[in-house]
């Protein structure tokens, strides 16, 4: 090929440009009018309402009825529920024409791989674990979605015309409930999970390494690199999610797509005081950490109020706007004592700290001012603290690509929802919304490119049995989902003939 400084005019290259253009223009043509225009293709309805909502809605109450709870939804990292869960998820893949297999960190892979595809792979995912009296959406949403829009195109015969891989992923760790560090799953796909995660433990002192080797896997450093995808052969990830929030609802309209994910930091805070007998100890001589943690917890929820009450200037709090401030959010929800009797001072008491926000030196320097805040409380009344950093994420900003082509399949299938009841906003435009929940995308935006699409939820509910997404909402998001994987594949397509041709006139 001829430097660049030498190439030839391009209108020595005419015919060239025209086979190219034909070329395109004959790919085009051959692919349904969904991926040519935007829309969902309506060949019958095209709306597949039996896979995209029936089944899809149906196969959520199942996962939900997974637990190791009685009376109540949980499902953590490894429980027995999830291994009963991994074999369902497993066949709903199968079925949707799938090849599957479980890696060493128990998340659940369904991948379709074209023949002779040298393209990088669409990852979509979300977690398959839940919080303590879950609901049934979060985050079984965005695999039980993503398997149904698989299934719709394998079953429409479009599936063998995807030129690059498609893979859902089920990840087996998001909320961190068993061992109080999040994205166990996603972190150990994405490449970022550190060795020493082997050796953390939960509250009856079994660690990550005891509950892999119960449930037959290696356990070893070695076996957790051995998850790891190379960033080469992924081009994006992108995830379907309730929203956790009460914006589309307050918009009334059923989809939204992620601009960014808010930061976020864990912390234990471990207050030490002097056990002793409740009606003997005088007041004036008690160290007691209950109270000191009280004092804590009130002392958080004023800094995370009002911020710049409290910080100081060298912890740079004028350099903070409302905007940069907007989002902070601080939360207690976690507090244990011991030896916990009514008639016992407390010896122990200590408690979880959640803080979030968009701006990631505001959230940083939360964290520092209530570590401070905390000592000097402590120090007050006699007793002893310590504060633990458990987990810490920085903000995440969504791909631009992938936030505008989500957005573009969102309208179509909103556009194509019969009755008003669900397109009521159907003129408007796609919400573009930050996300103050943590996602499995953050972990994944550190070995790709990602984006989100977000599902109305009423009343901004999760993390509770009362979580509820309509069915007609499941369907516009399977829906939406859909018609951008067949998209992607065509962008993909098209792009390959544009860059062969290319070369060709170059040479």
């Amino acid at each position: 090929m001829a430097p660049s400084s030498s190439r030839r005019p391009l209108r020595h290259h005419q015919p060239l440009l025209l086979i190219l253009a034909i070329s395109v223009s004959g790919l085009l043509a051959s692919v349904p009018a969904s991926a040519a225009d935007g829309r969902p293709e309506l060949g019958g309805d095209g709306l597949h309402r039996e896979i995209l909502r029936d089944e899809t809605v149906l196969r959520l109450k199942e996962l939900g009825k997974i637990s190791d709870g009685e009376g109540y939804l949980e499902r953590t990292f490894l429980s027995p529920a999830s291994i009963r869960a991994t074999a369902v998820i497993i066949s709903w893949m199968k079925e949707a024409g799938l090849t599957t297999w479980v890696d060493q960190m128990g998340n659940i892979h369904g991948r379709f791989e074209p023949e002779n595809s040298t393209k990088e792979a669409l990852l979509i995912g979300s977690h398959m674990d839940t919080v303590i009296d879950a609901g049934m959406y979060d985050g079984s949403l965005g695999i039980i979605s993503a398997i149904s829009a698989l299934k719709v195109l394998k079953v429409t015969g479009k599936l063998q015309r995807l030129t690059r891989p498609v893979e859902v992923i089920a990840f087996s760790d998001e909320e961190g409930v068993r061992f109080q560090t999040t994205f166990l799953g996603s972190a150990a796909v994405a490449g970022t999970l550190p060795e020493s995660i082997l050796q953390v433990s939960d509250k009856s002192g079994t660690t990550v390494q005891d509950v892999l080797k119960m449930n037959s896997f290696e356990a070893t450093a070695a076996a957790i690199t051995q998850t790891r995808y190379k960033p080469e052969s992924v081009g994006s990830y992108v995830e379907v999610h309730m929203e956790q929030g009460p914006v589309l609802e307050a918009l009334h309209y059923p989809l939204g797509v992620v601009k960014g994910i808010a930061g976020q930091t864990r912390l234990k805070v471990i207050v030490d005081g002097s056990q002793g007998h409740a009606g003997t100890v005088p007041m004036k001589l008690r160290r007691d950490p209950m109270v000191a943690a009280a004092e804590l917890v009130v002392t958080l929820e004023r800094l995370c109020k009002e911020p710049n009450k409290l910080l100081t200037y060298d912890e740079e709090c004028g350099c903070f706007t409302e905007e940069s401030l907007a989002g902070l959010v601080c939360t207690v929800g976690e507090l244990l004592t011991w030896p916990s009797a009514s008639n016992v001072i407390p010896g122990q008491v200590n408690f979880t700290v959640d803080i979030r926000a968009m701006d990631d030196q505001v959230r940083e320097t939360i964290v520092t001012s209530f570590s401070r805040l905390a000592l000097q409380r402590c120090d007050d009344r006699l007793v002893d603290c310590r504060v633990e950093h458990k987990h810490s994420a920085p903000s995440t900003l969504c791909d631009p690509e992938l936030t505008s082509q989500l957005k573009l399949a969102a309208r179509s299938a909103v556009s194509a929802m019969p009755g008003r009841s669900v397109v009521s906003a159907a003129a408007a435009e796609t919400p573009v919304l930050m996300s103050g929940a943590g996602h499995d995308a953050m972990a994944m935006a550190k070995l790709t490119k990602v984006g989100m699409l977000f599902v109305r939820c009423r009343g901004g509910v999760s993390h509770s049995p009362e979580e509820s997404v309509m069915d007609d909402d499941v369907w516009a998001a399977g829906l939406a989902l859909a018609s951008f994987i067949e998209q992607a594949a065509v962008v993909a397509k098209v792009a390959e003939v544009v860059e062969q041709n290319a070369v060709v006139a170059e040479s």
